[in-house]
């Protein structure tokens, strides 16, 4: 059974910054891709980051410049650093992780952490 422990939300004021970190049960170069999506109420889940194996990083638009995601083989972990925080950043915030091969695909997640951001 694998495990992905989320920790890092919380409350922060628009220009703020935080710093989400995801630990795995499992060896992390064991997945294919990690990332973070993220969840605004009445919203559908959106893909924040990812981060493949060999470390080749993809970001959505809107938190390009403003987000960094990056990974520790050697923790199993998986951080997300947020800066210059915007209001329209307020979701919780799941930590993702993928194995996949030929023609299958399976997605491990974690619960989920808040983060919010005062304007």
């Amino acid at each position: 059974q694998v495990q992905l422990v989320e920790s890092g939300g919380g409350l922060v004021q628009a220009g703020g910054s935080l710093r989400l970190s995801c630990a795995t049960s499992r060896s992390s170069p064991s997945f294919n891709a990690m990332g973070w999506y993220r969840q605004a109420p009445g919203k559908q889940r959106e893909l924040v980051a990812t981060i493949t194996s060999g470390g080749s990083t993809n970001y959505t638009d809107s938190v390009k410049g403003r987000f960094t995601i990056s990974r520790d083989n050697a923790k199993n972990t998986v951080y997300l650093q947020m800066n210059s925080l915007k209001p329209e950043d307020t979701a919780v915030y799941y930590c993702n992780a993928r194995r996949a091969g030929f023609g299958w695909a399976y997605d491990y997640w974690g619960q989920g952490t808040q983060v919010t951001v005062s304007s």
